[in-house]
């Protein structure tokens, strides 16, 4: 693979990619779709639309390794990881190495669900999990590689969210859940806060009574 290859910049975009359904177990949705009396242009802008408004950066090759499109937060994702760097908007070398053994195995794998992670990690507060792996499109005879990047700890916090009502955590117990969610140790939450261990313990033990009254409720 060249150079030129490897520095294709994320900005690049195709906006005439046409993505078709390829799971026969999302007949509900693609019927619910269907539903919708749309334009093959309309189609393809409301395909894009959903894409670009996804919080998981997307980034889309095909079998030479070209990019064709990185939706926005694809774009920013990038720019976080290669911080620093003279061009920020190629693609990092660690999420190219991903994608690099994909396709030099791509006659092994092309048609299979084999999906290759990594772990990227920027700082404390930026750790991105990248999966890579092939897309084959039957309807257009061809295949793509499909990396999706997801922020870590965005992630844990968004799932920290939805706990915090669910489990009607108060202001500080939430505080304190979200700092537990992204892995911060008691000490680590004692000092961010500007609150003792012992104060963190006694918070950490109403906030596992709660989270288990609401399971209990659950079954």
């Amino acid at each position: 693979m060249n150079n030129s290859v490897v520095k294709k910049k994320v900005c690049s975009m195709v906006t005439t990619i046409k993505i078709s359904p390829i799971s026969q177990e999302k007949t509900v949705q693609r019927q619910q779709l269907d539903n919708i009396e749309l334009h093959d242009s309309q189609r393809a802008y409301f395909f894009q639309e959903v894409i670009e408004g996804l919080q998981d950066g997307i980034l889309l090759l095909n079998e030479t390794g070209e990019l064709i499109h990185a939706n926005t937060s694809a774009s920013s994702i990038v720019s976080e990881i290669n911080q620093g760097r003279s061009n920020s908007n190629c693609i990092p070398p660690a999420i190219w190495c991903i994608c690099e053994t994909l396709l030099e195995n791509r006659s092994m794998i092309a048609k299979k669900t084999m999906i290759l992670s990594h772990e990227i990690v920027v700082d404390r507060s930026k750790v991105f999990c990248v999966r890579a792996r092939w897309l084959y499109l039957e309807k257009c005879n061809s295949s793509y590689l499909l990396v999706i990047m997801e922020n870590k700890y965005e992630s844990l916090k968004n799932i920290a969210i939805v706990e915090v009502t669910k489990y009607k955590l108060t202001p500080r117990e939430a505080e304190i859940w979200y700092l537990y969610r992204r892995k911060s140790s008691y000490k680590e939450i004692a000092e961010q806060l500007y609150i003792s261990m012992n104060t963190v313990k006694k918070h950490m033990r109403n906030i596992h009574a709660k989270r288990q009254a609401f399971l209990n409720c659950e079954d």
